[in-house]
């Protein structure tokens, strides 16, 4: 256990499964934790009392206690996986989600340079700061058009860390994310609510499951194989960033239909469209081309959307008997 990891934003989706990943490969691996996050530790059931897995607190707009523990630690690699990345709550606390999204990326990285170059760094970005853009497929070169702060925010930190690396000689890596879900999404998003709706449903513990504009197109993936592209880029020998997706797009209704049919229910009894629930600027398609992931280590999306209803869905259903 030589190597040293930091995952900064570990009781998240991501980093979570992040840390059960890189555990797994026996590395050492130190999650950040703020005080707000404790009633997250339930995604850190499995590493939690692992040997090669060690909880750090701190908080990544407090640049002081990332400088310690960068400086303590002395990692080989971090992942900083710490966002607020919900499009929604973005629009209603715009300064925070910009700072813990971008600006504490510029601080992140300034303390790298100041104290150990050698760091491997690693920033998700998302599909969603090509929002405007209506294409058949994106890919890497594509021009950003952001259509909420979330967004803006992402494309902030994508330009951030292309300075650092231009200017600075950072090993800065990246992965352009595309909708990746898995079952430790919150409710707050809409393939959470569907399955946990529809467990509650076929459990007679609810009637109805009230939805936005259900024709939204997605490129949807598996969070698993998602920070399972992230490992391989950081194994890349020099920096780059790459577009990650499943090249596929399904809409919220055949999401819903898939998920319904399951339990061996029709969608169409259960759902109501909520006017309030439809944003008022919404992303175009977006599509993931992953060529160049593929040419470079190989990338495929392991898990199809049908898997993936079927993984979230036996999750809920248990929780929710």
């Amino acid at each position: 256990m030589k190597k040293k990891i930091l995952i900064l934003g570990v009781t998240g989706q991501d980093g979570s499964l992040m840390a059960e990943f890189l555990c797994k490969k026996k590395i050492m691996v130190y999650g950040l934790i703020r005080k707000s996050s404790n009633r997250n530790y339930n995604n850190l059931k499995n590493v939690i009392n692992l040997k090669n897995f060690k909880l750090v607190n701190g908080d990544v707009l407090d640049v002081f206690s990332i400088e310690r523990i960068i400086k303590t630690i002395k990692p080989n690699e971090i992942y900083n996986f710490a966002d607020q990345d919900h499009v929604r709550w973005s629009y209603q606390i715009p300064s925070y989600s910009f700072d813990i999204t971008a600006s504490s990326v510029l601080k992140i990285l300034e303390i790298i340079k100041n104290n150990n170059k050698k760091i491997k760094y690693f920033q998700p970005l998302s599909s969603n700061m090509y929002g405007n853009i209506k294409k058949a497929k994106l890919d890497e070169n594509e021009k950003f058009a952001p259509l909420s702060i979330y967004a803006l925010s992402k494309a902030s930190a994508s330009y951030i860390c292309e300075f650092y690396k231009n200017v600075f000689n950072l090993k800065i890596y990246g992965a352009i994310f595309f909708n990746h879900e898995s079952e430790r999404r919150t409710s707050e998003y809409v393939t959470r609510k569907i399955t946990k709706a529809v467990a509650r449903i076929f459990h007679k513990k609810q009637k109805k499951l009230y939805l936005g504009d259900i024709t939204n197109k997605i490129d949807w993936g598996y969070a698993r194989d998602y920070v399972e592209a992230a490992y391989n880029i950081m194994q890349l020998k020099d920096p780059n960033t790459f577009v990650i997706g499943t090249g596929k797009a399904y809409s919220i209704e055949y999401f819903v239909k898939k998920a319904f049919n399951y339990v061996g229910l029709n969608y169409k009894k259960y759902v109501l469209i909520d006017k309030k629930l439809i944003r008022k600027a919404k992303n175009k398609t977006l599509v993931a081309n992953t060529s160049k992931a593929k040419k470079y280590f190989n990338f495929k999306a392991k898990t199809d959307l049908n898997q993936l209803i079927k993984i979230m869905l036996d999750n809920d259903l248990i929780l929710e008997k």
